[in-house]
């Protein structure tokens, strides 16, 4: 059978990739598992990631007089990082559940189950990834590089939690939400109340997302006892995808009053700043209307469009810094 007649799987791809991405198509082929390993040819998980980051970037601009020129690098260097550390995350998360992906049949056409690179090759390629994200990370503040150094605790604690609690969406959102403190501490210089609360709405949008995601693989998770809110909640997850939605909204809302009302923001700078949280409401809103648990294609598209859900909080944070 001709090359390109053969499954996406047959020829090295990854199930639920996007069909026709970069790394299948342009990357150089002695590349392509080790990019595959770090997620790079599905890349929503490196916008879940960093989206939060800039969140705290705006939030701590808006309390504390304004985007400064550096801002632009603490943004670029926060995408930067945020690939790198999606990156090395997704290749410890590889190595650690090889076993029982194997067993799934969404992710036994991941690397290192499919038998393209082994465990130490992938083991080097982590850590290479996370020496440049460190590398990037020393250009921050000194509050910033410990509070970034104290984040690897979430992250490798992650890959363990759904073997030992039915939540780990609370562990990914903890890990994937660090962001929001750390960018308002790149940008501050200390820790606020306002970046604790924005980090608390990204873990409540996180529990969102990721059970969303998780009802794709909950029959073969039930098989090898792999535990997730997926499993969990069952029917009753419309309900509390609700509970997660609007956590989301009034925390993020109350993370804006308690940043801008007492640096005394002009009323419009406020109430384009509140639109944030309000926007990432709608659009969670708007995936429960299409929302179908028993259709993994569904969910795998809703749990995309995440990027745009996240975004809008960013557009309206950044307007605002213009009023």
């Amino acid at each position: 059978m001709p090359d390109h007649q053969q499954p996406p799987e047959s020829r090295g791809q990854v199930s639920d990739a996007v069909r026709g991405n970069w790394v299948d198509t342009l990357a150089p082929p002695a590349t392509r598992p080790y990019l595959r390993l770090s997620r790079a040819d599905r890349p929503i998980g490196t916008w879940l990631l960093m989206l939060p980051c800039w969140w705290g970037i705006l939030l701590a601009a808006l309390a504390h007089g304004g985007f400064r020129l550096s801002g632009l690098w603490l943004m670029a260097a926060c995408a930067a990082g945020a690939w790198l550390m999606r990156g090395a995350g997704c290749t410890w998360n590889d190595i650690t559940d090889r076993e029982y992906d194997a067993r799934v049949a969404r992710t036994r056409s991941r690397p290192i189950p499919a038998g393209q690179v082994s465990v130490k090759q992938a083991a080097l390629w982590m850590g290479t990834q996370a020496l440049i994200a460190f590398a990037i990370l020393l250009t921050f503040n000194q509050n910033a590089i410990m509070l970034g150094i104290l984040a690897l605790g979430p992250v490798l604690i992650y890959p363990f939690a759904k073997r030992f609690t039915w939540w780990p969406q609370v562990f990914l959102g903890i890990a994937f939400n660090w962001g929001a403190l750390l960018g308002w501490v790149a940008h501050s210089g200390q820790l606020g109340w306002p970046a604790v609360l924005l980090y608390l709405a990204g873990i409540g949008w996180t529990l969102f997302y990721d059970t969303i995601y998780a009802h794709q693989d909950k029959e073969d998770d039930a098989l090898i006892g792999i535990r997730s809110t997926a499993r969990l909640f069952g029917r009753r997850t419309g309900w509390w995808l609700r509970i997660f939605m609007v956590l989301t909204v009034l925390l993020m809302t109350m993370a804006v009053v308690l940043a801008l009302v007492p640096a005394g923001a002009p009323l419009p700078r406020l109430l384009v700043a509140l639109l944030a949280p309000w926007a990432i409401g709608w659009h969670m809103a708007w995936q429960l209307g299409h929302l179908d648990t028993e259709n993994p294609e569904t969910c795998l598209r809703l749990f995309r469009t995440n990027r745009d859900a996240g975004l809008l909080p960013a557009l309206f944070l950044a307007v605002a810094l213009l009023l």
